[in-house]
């Protein structure tokens, strides 16, 4: 199991996050939905526990076109779709995906035995088992990746246990502290539109973030505390996959919140917070 805590100082109010991350969500899911495809709500219905009350929703997201082509082929019927639960009791978040995804995962590693693909997964990883080890199913409960957030106004990432995590959990926490400013972008998802140096707003004068020490002067400011778990029951590849899934995670949150600010002026309205449609990112 690998646990990582990503901090995400940003520019702007609680309530206004609120509003620029429905905003972004809905940007993110049409620019990456298309042919038909997109995001099929299941449940989007209230609850009540010992929280308080949320919203939770159960999505299911079709992404055929978003693979290569081989894996089309190779891939049972529903095998291309992921499954999302989200508990939305803003400012606490949290959003778990359905180990289903995986069993995509095993039929492909099958696969490429099966036709002599072998030494690619060699290069990979020199110490891969063999076929006869990896016969393990769709993976089932060996899998697991669970987000859970909480939004902090007037914090710039000092909070050490935001998230509550109890004493055994925070020993393996690894915290990261995402500076959307100044974090290198690689190459193919750099956009200068989208850069919090080169972006101003001119609703809310705000930016651009030249300042290194941006973090500790701006305002207003809040942070997004993301606790994210990984766990991936494959013997031989557990800790090279669960690293390359936070890694994954590390890079979406970093782009997700350089847009949230750089799209400033689309989604803010003075005095005006609608916040009546809830969701996670």
């Amino acid at each position: 199991m690998l646990i990582k805590e990503y901090r995400v100082v940003n520019n702007c109010t609680c309530d206004e996050y609120q509003v620029a991350q429905l905003y972004a969500v809905a940007e993110a899911s049409k620019a990456e939905t298309g042919g038909g495809e997109g995001v099929e709500v299941i449940k989007n219905e209230q609850y009540d526990d010992e929280k308080g009350r949320g919203q939770y929703t159960y999505k299911i997201y079709h992404l055929s076109s978003k693979v290569p082509a081989f894996i089309r082929v190779l891939a049972p019927s529903g095998a291309l779709e992921l499954y999302e639960e989200a508990w939305n009791a803003y400012p606490h978040c949290k959003t778990e995906i359905n180990p289903k995804l995986l069993k995509l995962f095993s039929i492909i590693s099958n696969k490429l035995f099966q036709i002599n693909c072998l030494f690619q997964i060699i290069q990979f990883y020199p110490n891969y088992p063999n076929y006869s080890n990896c016969q393990n199913g769709y993976m089932k409960e060996n899998f697991k990746l669970i987000t859970e957030s909480m939004h902090v106004d007037n914090s710039r990432g000092e909070i050490e246990n935001a998230l509550n995590i109890p004493p055994d959990l925070l020993e393996k926490r690894q915290t990261i502290l995402i500076d959307i400013a100044n974090d290198p972008i690689e190459p193919k998802y750099y956009n200068e539109k989208e850069d919090p140096k080169l972006c101003h707003s001119k609703k809310t004068g705000r930016g651009p973030l030249l300042e290194k020490n941006w973090i500790q002067t701006v305002e207003p400011v809040m942070t997004c505390y993301k606790l994210v778990t990984v766990e991936f029951k494959w013997f031989g590849l557990q800790n090279k996959i669960e690293a390359l899934i936070q890694n994954i995670m590390q890079t979406l949150f970093t782009r997700f919140h350089r847009q949230l600010f750089c799209w400033t002026d689309r989604w803010y309205v003075e005095n005006n917070i609608d916040t009546s449609s809830k969701s996670c990112d």
